[in-house]
């Protein structure tokens, strides 16, 4: 996804949806993969870069803290049409959202648990607007109010802006968005999906109420989701620079 586009490859996953235009902080990849050729070169690959990176802004955000493992090598195809193939969808119901990770080997847990990330960021109001403001969902009124006022009743690319996914603690990486499930103050259709079986909301309900019990599991789940389909070996490459292959 850091592949920016070439005349051999004018369309790399940085230019598919979601990915335009919701990606940014590709700069900051950039300056720590700067830092870590200088320090040593060609040893760090620009999929460690952002493993490690997703580790210090948990850390950073929320003091979550935890290990992670190195040795991923970079790929070398990048490709637009592809990005929405395994990436989960907000419009996602719970056995889409079920069958979408376990497609990478992830369980329901897993699922449950790195859905919290939605405590953190924003969405475009695209990305919700039409399932959940345009027909009746469970969305709490007075959040469909807010966001009524924040978001155009039919949102295009060149208007879209984005909106807090989660308006309590959006700067925090916390349980909160557990408790926002629960009230019904979240914004897609895969955040409201998590009450759709008993299962699933309990596991909700223990995020939400049990103090570390999310970020304990949170830990585990980053580790796991950084091992899916790790290139090693002849199947990739230590690249000099994040943007471009050797």
């Amino acid at each position: 996804v850091l592949l920016d586009p070439t005349p051999a490859n004018p369309q790399p996953e940085k230019l598919g949806a979601p990915n335009n235009p919701s990606l940014r902080g590709f700069e900051v990849i950039d300056a720590a993969k700067t830092a870590l050729e200088l320090a040593c070169p060609g040893v760090v690959s620009c999929a460690d870069t952002i493993a490690f990176a997703a580790r210090d802004a948990s850390s950073f955000l929320g003091g979550v803290d935890f290990d992670m493992p190195a040795g991923r090598l970079d790929g070398r195809v990048s490709i637009a049409s592809r990005t929405l193939d395994f990436l989960p969808a907000p419009t996602f119901n719970l056995s889409a959202l079920v069958g979408s990770f376990a497609a990478k080997g992830l369980g329901v847990e897993d699922m449950v648990v790195l859905s919290g990330a939605h405590t953190v960021g924003r969405s475009h109001c695209s990305s919700f607007v039409p399932d959940r403001l345009a027909v009746t969902s469970d969305m709490s009124p007075s959040l469909a109010a807010s966001l009524r006022g924040q978001c155009p009743a039919s949102p295009t690319s060149g208007n879209a802006p984005t909106v807090a996914q989660d308006a309590v603690t959006p700067d925090a990486l916390d349980s909160q968005y557990y408790r926002n499930v629960l009230a019904h103050r979240v914004l897609f259709t895969s955040d409201a999906a998590l009450l759709t079986s008993p299962a699933t909301a309990r596991m909700v309900s223990d995020n939400a109420n049990i103090p570390g019990w999310w970020e304990d599991r949170f830990k585990k789940a980053m580790v796991r989701m950084a091992s899916v389909e790790v290139k090693t070996g002849n199947q990739g490459e230590v690249r000099r620079n994040c943007r471009a292959v050797n």
